[in-house]
C-alpha cells in the first residue's frame, strides 16, 4: 500500500449505527489512518441528519436496520438536504433490493459488515475520490435479478401478512380486501419471487431484503 503523507488532507467521516460497539470499531480503525479522521457518530436515522448538516462530512457511513428512521429513509433525507453527498451504506445482509434501493437513492458504495476489515478504508478512499464502491458478490446479486419484476407496495403488505401465519381470510381482513383478491396476489407473488409456495416466498423475500420482520 501506498504510504499516506501526514499533511494530506484527511477524509472526514461520520458513521451512523445504532450499535455503539460497531460505531466504537470503525472509529478505532479510522484513528489509524492518517489521511482520515472520525468527526462524529450517530445511533440513529434522524441523529445522523442532524450531525451531518452541521458537520458536513465527506463521507457518511450508514447502516441499513436501525430503529425508527432506518439507513434507506435517513440515506434519502440525506441526499435531499445535500445531493453530493458521499455515503457507503452497512449492512449485514447481501440483500439485492436493499442494494439496488441504496444506489437508486443515491449511494456510492454497499459494504457488508463483515467486509469492514478488508474492505472499509479501500471503500472509503474510493468513494472520496468519486467512485463507486459495490463488491462482487453484492453485483452477482443485482444482476442475478435485473429484469425481474419487482414487488408492488401492496403485495409487500400481502407477504408481511403471511410472514406472520396469517390465512387469505384473515389477511383480507387486515388489508379490507376479499379473499379471492388475496389469492390472486399470492399466486402473483410466487410468481414473481420464482418461489414453490407461501413459505418460499417469505424465505426468499427476507433474503433479497423485500421484506423485514
Amino acid at each position: 500500500m501506498v504510504p499516506y503523507a501526514a499533511n494530506l488532507e484527511q477524509i472526514r467521516i461520520l458513521t451512523v449505527d445504532d450499535h455503539p460497539l460497531m460505531r466504537e470499531g470503525i472509529a478505532a480503525v479510522i484513528a489509524d489512518q492518517p489521511d482520515m479522521v472520525a468527526v462524529g457518530e450517530a445511533g440513529n436515522g434522524w441523529q445522523g441528519l442532524q450531525i451531518y448538516d452541521r458537520l458536513r462530512p465527506d463521507v457518511t457511513l450508514m447502516d441499513i436496520q436501525m430503529p425508527g428512521m432506518d439507513g434507506l429513509e435517513a440515506l434519502g433525507r440525506l441526499r435531499t438536504l445535500s445531493p453530493t453527498a458521499r455515503v457507503i451504506v452497512l449492512t449485514t445482509f447481501k440483500a439485492d433490493a436493499q442494494a439496488y434501493e441504496a444506489l437508486k437513492l443515491g449511494a456510492a458504495g454497499y459494504l457488508l459488515k463483515t467486509q469492514l476489515r478488508t474492505e472499509l478504508l479501500d471503500a472509503i478512499r474510493a468513494v472520496h475520490r468519486g467512485n463507486r464502491w459495490i463488491p462482487n458478490e453484492i453485483a452477482q446479486e443485482i444482476a442475478a435479478h435485473a429484469g425481474r419484476e419487482t414487488l408492488s407496495t401492496r403485495e409487500v403488505d400481502v407477504l408481511e401478512q403471511i410472514a406472520q401465519g396469517l390465512s387469505n381470510r384473515e389477511i383480507g381482513g387486515v388489508l379490507s380486501l376479499s379473499e379471492d383478491t388475496i389469492k390472486a396476489r399470492v399466486k402473483t407473488i410466487l410468481s414473481k419471487l420464482d418461489a414453490r409456495d407461501r413459505t418460499h416466498a417469505v424465505v426468499l423475500a427476507l433474503k433479497r431484503g423485500l421484506l423485514r420482520l
